[in-house]
């Protein structure tokens, strides 16, 4: 099943539960505010789809610019930045959809994007 972190005021990830519901798509939604996928599951993900770790961050967010991380990023291990992303949530790029069982993992939310990894 397809889990996915969202912010549900978030116009992109609105669209992005609109496109499910209408495909009869389940899924397991968590709010990043509220709930951030562990550091194990980060790294998971990395793992998995080869992903460099920039691409997990909400790099046009408010809290990524306020922590400077657009120049501090780079200096961080891996732990240390998993760790920030774990602890908050707003750092994330969303929605961050995934399902590891099946090879999906969608960052952000371009319709053709998930229509053609979930249709």
């Amino acid at each position: 099943m397809l889990t996915i972190y969202e912010y549900p005021t978030c116009s992109t990830c609105r669209k992005a539960k609109k496109l499910l519901t209408e495909n009869n798509i389940e899924a397991t939604y968590f709010n990043v505010k509220e709930k951030t996928p562990t550091v194990a599951e980060f790294k998971k993900i990395i793992e998995t789809f080869d992903l460099p770790l920039k691409k997990l961050f909400n790099t046009s967010g408010l809290v990524y610019k306020e922590l400077g991380l657009k120049d501090k990023l780079e200096t961080l291990s891996l732990e240390e930045a998993l760790t920030l992303l774990h602890e908050n949530g707003m750092l994330i790029k969303r929605p961050l959809a995934f399902d590891l069982k099946n090879d999906i993992l969608l960052l952000g939310f371009k319709e053709e994007t998930w229509e053609k990894a979930l249709l």
